[in-house]
């Protein structure tokens, strides 16, 4: 009964911290929102409200997250299929 005490806020903390972290990895990684944001990028840049300097920059980022998003990917189909 005590050990439930000391370790249940324990246990809540850490199932908080796999959440937020799967919440963040889902903003980071996720394909369908790293597109919107290249198209949003895009649609920016065309219209002059950002310069081709910051669009570069943006437009790395998305694109290294892209990468890893498929990568991610990718391993989770194997991941599956090995089975």
């Amino acid at each position: 009964m005590i050990h439930k005490l000391f370790t249940s806020p324990l246990n809540l903390v850490v199932k908080v911290g796999e959440k937020v972290k799967e919440e963040v990895d889902k903003e980071l990684y996720d394909l369908d929102t790293i597109q919107k944001k290249l198209v949003h990028l895009q649609m920016m840049y065309e219209l002059d409200e950002i310069s081709e300097e910051a669009y570069k920059v943006q437009e790395d980022d998305l694109l290294i997250r892209y990468e890893e998003a498929k990568r991610r990917e990718m391993e989770q189909w194997n991941e599956l299929t090995k089975r």
